[in-house]
């Protein structure tokens, strides 16, 4: 466990950084939304892409895997969801609450760091879950909301899901590299070395990024972001590694990715999605900053296990 606490540090240290740049000043809140642009559009996108370029989507696709993963989110999204009616919270905020407690950081945090620590084998799985996340959760989302105000018809709704899904640039990314794979085009050197150049910069950049935005948060409602990051943190974990490890039998490895992918801290597109809709936005940065600061003991301890199964 120490082993691999010690091997997680230096990515926290990188967030605590971009902290201390934000709280400081050093790093307004301007250049902090431009470092955030210029990762998510560019340096995750490239890295995205020559990950699944050079990966074959027959290989990577496990519906074990999937029904596991799906089976167990849902389940820590519905607890979260009664948890958030039996307090009285209206359709919109309680599924904001129910977004925190099943989306990770998985691209600006679990990406880099699960490939360092558990191998290039990982990267996989990963991407497998983020675009579950993306498609299914995210669009969820969009219709709970959506149909809750009453704003929009299901035509509409469809529509303004299929135009997140395509500008999004995770998505495209992981398509397009999805796509190259399986027309089997060798890519350039020059364009590798681009690729690699740019990709590289995402990790870095990002956690930096993290700890900048997380430097502007003014903390409200403690114990209810307390309760969301122990839904994300431990309930989340817990039932995808019952699901994965007992119900439906999914390899071993990937088993664990997946878990240590459910461990990751509450994702930054929640606080986004959040502040698009206008719904509890203060809450959700809580919660993210909460997650992450927990998440540097709870992560490693759980990315510890997973190696041992």
């Amino acid at each position: 466990m120490l082993a691999i606490f010690m091997k997680t540090l230096p990515f926290f240290a990188l967030i605590g950084l971009g902290f201390w740049a934000g709280r400081s000043r050093f790093f307004s809140a301007e250049a902090t939304a431009y470092l955030t642009k210029f990762v998510f559009y560019f340096a995750l996108s490239a890295m995205l892409f020559r990950f699944s370029a050079n990966l074959s989507l027959a290989e990577v696709w496990d519906t074990r895997l999937v029904v596991a993963y799906l089976w167990g989110t849902t389940f820590v999204y519905g607890i979260a969801t009664l948890v958030g009616f039996l307090r009285g919270q209206d359709v919109s905020t309680t599924a904001i609450e129910a977004q925190c407690a099943v989306i990770g950081n998985t691209v600006f945090l679990g990406v880099p760091m699960l490939a360092l620590l558990l191998g290039s084998e990982a990267v996989g799985p990963v991407l497998l879950v983020l675009a579950i996340d993306l498609i299914v959760f995210s669009s969820l989302i969009v219709i709970l909301i959506n149909g809750a105000r009453g704003g929009l018809g299901p035509l509409q709704t469809l529509r303004s899901i299929a135009q997140g899904l395509v500008r999004n640039p995770m998505i495209v990314a992981i398509v397009l590299g999805f796509t190259w794979s399986g027309l089997r085009i060798p890519i350039p050197d020059p364009m590798n070395d681009f690729l690699s150049i740019l990709g590289g910069a995402a990790t870095p950049g990002a956690l930096f990024a993290i700890g900048a935005s997380l430097a502007l948060t003014q903390p409200e409602r403690i114990h209810i972001a307390g309760w969301l990051s122990f839904c994300k943190l431990v309930l989340h974990p817990l039932f995808v590694a019952f699901a994965a490890l007992f119900l439906f039998g999914v390899d071993p490895f990937k088993a664990g990715v997946i878990i240590a992918v459910a461990a990751l801290p509450v994702a930054g597109n929640v606080y986004m999605l959040a502040q698009h809709y206008g719904v509890a936005p203060v809450r959700v940065s809580t919660a993210i900053l909460l997650s992450t600061a927990a998440s540097i003991v709870t992560v490693s301890l759980v990315v510890g296990w997973v190696t041992q199964l």
